[in-house]
């Protein structure tokens, strides 16, 4: 059986945590943000967690996390 291969856009995008889980950087947080509130910039930094209903679609794409 020949190796799977690793989603190339996925490998970059998220990480796993030491229980397994998924964390992904938020969106909105790129350019354009001189219109943004310092709450609305604050509240998009740092990772969040996968929802799980979404878990295992990814977790399809990463084979070898």
């Amino acid at each position: 059986m020949p190796k799977m291969k690793t989603h190339s856009g996925a490998k970059k995008r998220f990480k796993v945590t030491a229980k397994g889980h998924l964390k992904h950087k938020q969106a909105h947080k790129s350019h354009l943000l001189s219109h943004e509130s310092t709450k609305r910039k604050r509240r998009l930094r740092g990772s969040k967690v996968v929802n799980s209903a979404q878990e295992a679609q990814i977790k399809v794409l990463l084979p070898y996390k």
